[in-house]
């Protein structure tokens, strides 16, 4: 089963030099993963000042700059792995590097049809 995890924190809970070193844990993560055959993509995400959102409303576009919803915590990035099942997501997620600043939300992806398959 699919499983996207997302990577939530504090944009400022770490230093430069410790965001370095968690870009380096991560890109290793992802060749364990890719190894493992469970590695499907990541992506770290850059500052919720360069986000944009977009709504309709009433048949209008409304473009907003910023995130959708002022938190505490930002959504950073993100990996889409292969798991067997929750409990196999839960040991994956508990190895990216920002779980130690920030938490990691495990979501199922639905599989719906019409979808063009992915490599």
């Amino acid at each position: 089963m699919k499983y996207m995890l997302l990577v939530y924190m504090n944009e400022q809970a770490m230093t430069d030099e410790e965001r370095e070193q968690c870009y380096v844990e991560s890109a290793q993560l992802t060749q364990d993963l890719n190894k493992t055959g469970q590695y499907l993509g990541a992506g770290p995400l850059h500052s919720v000042s360069t986000a944009t959102s977009v709504r309709v409303r009433d048949g209008k576009r409304i473009v907003t700059d910023g995130p959708f919803a002022e938190t505490r915590e930002q959504l950073g990035g993100y990996y889409v792995i292969e798991a067997n099942d929750l409990h196999e997501a839960i040991d994956i997620a508990e190895r990216v590097p920002p779980v130690k600043y920030g938490t990691i939300e495990i979501r199922p992806v639905m599989e719906i049809p019409g979808l063009p398959e992915s490599d």
